[in-house]
């Protein structure tokens, strides 16, 4: 298991951002809330971007820093990068009302 610095701050977010470089094919811990998590990572993620900590359903909220950041517009599998492909924004949206 490699050491690859991430930030998880609450055990409801349901992604950890890295905050180096972080391969393809690599294991990482995550640990919150006296919550460690074992991820896989499916595919390079790059400094200050997000990987989904668990499976994330389509229409699914996407958690971070406890904080709703958007919807997944498509099944995100544990350990994917999540951004713009499959990331739907909710703040600021004049269609959407917040709940």
């Amino acid at each position: 298991m490699s050491e690859y610095k991430t930030l998880y701050l609450s055990r409801k977010d349901s992604v950890a951002v890295a905050l180096s470089e972080i391969p393809a094919n690599t294991s990482v811990v995550v640990k919150s809330d006296l919550v460690e998590l074992d991820v896989s990572i499916l595919e390079p993620i790059r400094f200050g971007h997000k990987f989904a900590v668990k499976v994330i359903k389509q229409g699914e909220d996407i958690i971070k820093y406890g904080e709703v950041i958007g919807a997944a517009s498509a099944f995100i599998p544990a350990g994917a990068h999540v951004h713009v492909h499959n990331l739907e924004g909710k703040r600021g949206r004049g269609d959407k009302i917040a709940e």
